[in-house]
C-alpha cells in the first residue's frame, strides 16, 4: 500500500502517543492518500495523491 503523495511526496511521520500519565510509546501519523484518475502527459492514469494536492489544485482530474 503506497503511503506518499505522486505530486508533493508527502510520506509518513513519526511521532508519539502521549498518555495521561506521560508514558510515550511510538506512533506513525500518515497522510490521506486517495487513489484518483488523472491527466498524465494527455493520458488519463490512476495515481495516488494526498487531499492537500487534490484540494490546491495541483491534479487535473481526468473525467
Amino acid at each position: 500500500m503506497a503511503f506518499s503523495c505522486s505530486i508533493c511526496g508527502k510520506n509518513r511521520m513519526a511521532g508519539n502517543n502521549v498518555s495521561h500519565a506521560n508514558n510515550k510509546t511510538k506512533r506513525v501519523f500518515r497522510p490521506n492518500i486517495q487513489s484518483v484518475r488523472a491527466l498524465i502527459n494527455g493520458a488519463a492514469q490512476r495515481i495516488k495523491v494526498c487531499t492537500r494536492c487534490l484540494r490546491s489544485g495541483l491534479v487535473k482530474k481526468a473525467v
